[in-house]
């Protein structure tokens, strides 16, 4: 059988900030049918994660392209591969079949058609087949495996989180309270900053950009310094976070959101102070954590029926609306984790 598949392409190459007209919905004839012989499976797209890396994937350069797997170049006109959820529709590979919902690498478009590379069969263990790709997905990984592997946290640490209400940030900070942490958090509005202390129990939180003297700002709220920090933005945040931080103090280098969009700005942290203080700086992947998965999803499903974790997702309806969607995290239109919903699972996948 033979559909129409829609899916969102880029027109050419995005350097700067993204626009929604860089983008554009074509249509293609798409087969239902699984060729004899191969090991494809075919998957109705349900929802489909929506993060700022895609962007240095669309760029003319970008060194993500040329060091990491996980960040291949998107050519303009071409299918764009994104972390998500769907139902098989028809396999050939013997471990899917017909019905199974799966979770890992399918695309932004109604279909896909994958040979299993990052694929898994899904149980939804009684959740919202959202929570997986947000926070029982790549970004519920990526804080776990950050803060607990990279940033070896104690009970009692000071513990700053920059884009604290995005997809990473909520979580990571959620993660250290439950630790018994200290945690303070930044965002981009007071919407979000009250979020971050009513909600989710942050001790501190600020809107950065009503801050002239991001500094002096840390300094108050972290008067005995900062023992770690995860970085989600780069630039001055990260600059200012390191003049305030304890010796032997960690940075997980997580995203530089802050400089996806601008070429000329760099974080430039004042290295006396990470040589004489001790202070540990590193960049991860999530992906490159994926052993940690079946630990990740225990622990977090614990807190989450436990109550000691809550979900934050901003979802968007229909395949039409990627574009928006993406654009807005770059604007700072998201509030939690970014999903565009394709199509609903009570339809006929």
């Amino acid at each position: 059988m033979e559909v129409t598949n829609k899916f969102i392409a880029k027109k050419a190459t995005i350097d700067g900030e993204p626009e929604e007209c860089d983008f554009e919905l074509k249509v293609e004839p798409f087969s239902l049918a699984v060729k004899p012989g191969s090991k494809d499976v075919i998957i109705k797209n349900l929802y489909v994660s929506i993060d700022p890396y895609q962007l240095n994937r669309m760029k003319s350069v970008s060194s993500s392209k040329k060091t990491s797997e996980f960040a291949p170049r998107i050519a303009p006109g071409e299918v764009i591969g994104a972390y998500g959820v769907g139902k098989v529709v028809a396999s050939g590979n013997p471990e899917f079949e017909k019905d199974d919902y799966v979770v890992g690498i399918i695309s932004w478009g109604e279909y896909s058609i994958s040979q299993g590379f990052m694929l898994s069969k899904l149980d939804p263990m009684g959740f919202p087949l959202s929570y997986h790709v947000g926070l029982l997905g790549f970004s519920g990984l990526t804080a776990y495996a950050g803060f607990f592997e990279i940033c070896k946290p104690k009970k009692g640490e000071k513990v700053f989180v920059s884009a604290a209400s995005g997809s990473v940030g909520n979580l990571v900070g959620q993660y250290a309270k439950n630790l018994g942490c200290y945690v303070v958090g930044c965002a981009g509005s007071p919407d979000k900053v009250k979020l971050l202390k009513e909600k989710f129990g942050f001790d501190g939180a600020f809107n950065y950009k009503e801050e002239t003297d991001l500094d002096s700002t840390l300094e108050k709220y972290f008067p005995d310094g900062i023992d770690i920090y995860f970085d989600n933005v780069g630039g001055v945040m990260l600059e200012a976070a390191i003049s305030n931080m304890n010796s032997y103090g960690r940075v997980a280098l997580c995203g530089v959101i802050s400089e996806y969009t601008d070429v000329g700005k760099r974080a430039t942290p004042n290295m006396l102070n990470v040589v004489y203080k001790r202070i540990m700086i590193q960049g991860f992947l999530g992906g490159d954590y994926m052993h940690l998965f079946p630990e990740f999803v225990s622990t977090t499903v614990d807190h989450l029926r436990a109550g000691k974790i809550h979900v934050l997702e901003d979802i968007s309806i229909g395949l039409e609306s990627v574009p928006s969607a993406f654009v807005g995290l770059f604007r700072g239109y998201n509030v939690g984790k970014k999903i565009v919903r394709v199509s609903n699972d009570l339809e006929d996948c």
